[in-house]
């Protein structure tokens, strides 16, 4: 009677166990893709304010026009909750939704062509599993002609589009290939840092070396550019990453102050240092860092410098307006006053152009927590601001790099209008125009043939 009563009582056991073992594995699933979406900074484009998280409708500024990103959330009517894992993927890594049409590349599917098929899975399942349904509709993206035609995408996937999922370099370390991974992968580092070509492609033989993303300039992350800088180091770009400033000064702001926060910062450190050994491969020795601009003094920080009525006259006329606007913050030689950034070798002056250095001023550098800059747009008109960018860059920084007003006039109102339009519609006018001279030689081929 024992033996079949302890088999009976077994079976018990095992259905109770399996559902709870499956329940477990369900729950860390969910959560690992929890933490991918985070790495993919999926909420930055797929939320927006007064919206449910990842409902969509963020507009997305491109030389084409706006694109509103759309409702990702599981539901079965306005989201992707009719989606099958396979029609998940197929979106992410190509690019194609579930009704066949095609995604414009606002939607870094080209990236994301490197996820392995277990992190497809688990994104999946937290955007079915651990997102809320939200029956709300995304604005509808309207490019305009020729770009409103879908289809084009299939041309475009198909010269551009690499399918190849990442491949770890055995000859790498673990860290260095998880680095790999993140950077060219999920974090998406190319879609900012890689200029493009005509066609808006990422050109792949400059990979990392430096983009203007319209307004903000997305800089040189290649390892020839950070191993020529020794003041980077892995340790710094981790940190970096995390929290948006470095021991040598660096300080984040527009979009890669957004990416921070929304992602970066809340990725592991483990993460955080793999993309480190990536980008920095064979970087500087980690010497002794100087002490963080961000760094409480021990004592009040005196401000230096005259700045008496007589001096001020005496001053350039980007120096007056430092004086006026922005030493109070970051001190007359800019030093930076009790616990204010310095400006002093600071690396965003040794950028090749001086859109950000605008743009910061322009727009201010407002993070959701901690230290921030006030916006100058609507206080000093395009003139002063070119002044004062010059005088940042060249009296501060040693720069001969320049800006005129006339730029910053382009960088306030968004940046300069794309070609790729006008290019697009005049080929296809060329093309209508070949075709009818095609036409008219075929009917007087063929009228002289019956002759």
């Amino acid at each position: 009677m024992r033996k079949p009563f302890k088999r009976l009582l077994a079976m018990l056991c095992l259905l109770c166990i399996g559902p709870v073992a499956h329940a477990v594995d369900d729950a860390q699933l969910i959560k690992r893709g929890e933490y991918l979406a985070i790495a993919g900074d999926c909420a930055a484009c797929h939320s927006e304010k007064g919206r449910a998280p990842f409902s969509g409708g963020h507009a997305i500024g491109s030389p084409l026009g706006t694109i509103y990103s759309t409702n990702i959330t599981p539901s079965k009517t306005h989201g992707i909750g009719q989606y099958t894992q396979e029609q998940f993927a197929a979106a992410l890594r190509r690019g194609v939704r579930a009704d066949g049409s095609n995604l414009y590349p606002a939607m870094p599917y080209t990236a994301y062509a490197r996820l392995t098929d277990e992190d497809v899975a688990a994104l999946y399942a937290y955007f079915m599993q651990g997102v809320q349904p939200v029956d709300q509709a995304a604005p509808a993206t309207a490019l305009p002609f020729p770009f409103n035609i879908r289809m084009s995408m299939k041309a475009w996937n198909w010269l551009f589009l690499d399918r190849k999922p990442f491949e770890p370099d055995p000859s790498q370390s673990a860290q260095w290939n998880r680095g790999a991974y993140l950077v060219q992968g999920l974090a998406h580092c190319s879609t900012c840092h890689t200029p493009r070509n005509v066609l808006m492609a990422e050109q792949l033989d400059r990979r990392l070396q430096g983009a203007s993303l319209g307004t903000w300039y997305a800089p040189d992350i290649s390892a020839t550019a950070l191993q020529a800088k020794p003041a980077w180091t892995r340790a710094m770009l981790a940190d970096y990453l995390a929290t948006g400033h470095a021991a040598n000064g660096a300080t984040a702001g527009g979009p890669m102050l957004e990416a921070i926060e929304k992602s970066f910062s809340r990725m592991t450190r483990d993460d955080l240092e793999a993309m480190a050994t990536y980008l920095l491969p064979a970087g500087p020795a980690e010497a002794v860092a100087p002490a963080a601009a961000s760094a409480a003094p021990a004592a009040l920080t005196p401000v230096q410098g005259d700045d008496t009525p007589q001096a001020l006259a005496a001053m350039s006329a980007g120096a007056r307006v430092y004086m006026n606007n922005c030493a109070s913050c970051h001190n007359t030689g800019g030093q930076g006053l009790n616990g204010l950034p310095s400006l002093q070798q600071h690396p965003l002056l040794r950028q090749p152009n001086a859109d950000n250095v605008a743009m910061a001023i322009l727009e201010g550098v407002l993070p959701e927590h901690g230290q921030g800059m006030i916006g100058f747009a609507h206080t000093l008109n395009d003139a002063e601001i070119a002044a004062v960018t010059n005088y940042l860059m060249q009296d501060l920084g040693g720069s001969k790099v320049s800006i005129s007003a006339e730029r910053v006039k382009t960088l306030r109102a968004g940046g300069e209008a794309s070609p790729l339009l006008w290019l697009a519609r005049g080929g296809m006018v060329l093309l209508v125009l070949a075709l009818l001279v095609l036409a008219v030689w075929w009917r007087r081929r063929s009228a002289r043939t019956v002759g």
